[in-house]
């Protein structure tokens, strides 16, 4: 019995070509330079075709979970359609990012209609987006929200290139 299933291991590895060491493929540690296509609601969103490649290392946490859990394993020129939820994604929709401010705190020259994204500013100077939701008499309801939280994600990807990410220069701090 071990004889046939070593056989038959080897048989779908030789019919399905293998592996070879010196065909990389995705994983953690890894460079991974990639082409993608991202679109929301049948809508595209990003692209990085006729620019510049998204360029990576896999496994510390530059790109959605559920991207980088569908590369895992993957070959240059290999190509394949993601769908990513939004749990995997920018996550759900968090009420407690919904905030209400006095009309008065937006910039004065700017005519508040929902909708309308702005970039606010923390008190350390930090700034971030904010997406107008709701207008009241004197206040403004502020979504901070990643602009895609809560959508599901469709990517549809290109391996280009997969190099030791010890060929990848980290800016020091």
């Amino acid at each position: 019995m071990r004889l046939w299933i070593a056989g038959t291991i080897l048989a779908v590895g030789i019919v399905g070509g293998g592996a070879r060491a010196d065909d990389p493929v995705v994983a953690p540690g890894k460079k991974v330079t990639l082409d993608y296509t991202l679109s929301v609601d049948n809508k595209e969103v990003e692209t990085s075709k006729g620019k510049e490649p998204l360029v990576f290392v896999y496994g510390v946490d530059t790109i959605v979970p559920g991207l980088e859990a569908a590369l895992n394993g993957m070959h240059v020129g290999e190509e394949k359609v993601v769908d990513v939820q939004p749990k995997d994604a920018y996550g759900e929709v968090d009420p407690k990012a919904f905030k209400e401010f006095p009309k008065t705190s937006l910039p004065k020259n700017i005519e508040p209609k929902v909708g309308m994204a702005l970039q606010a500013q923390a008190p350390d100077g930090e700034s971030f987006p904010a997406v107008i939701r709701e207008i009241k008499a004197d206040t403004v309801v502020l979504d901070f929200n990643h602009p895609l939280a809560g959508k599901p994600l469709k990517f549809q990807i290109k391996v280009l290139k997969i190099e030791n990410a010890a060929a990848v220069k980290t800016p020091v701090k």
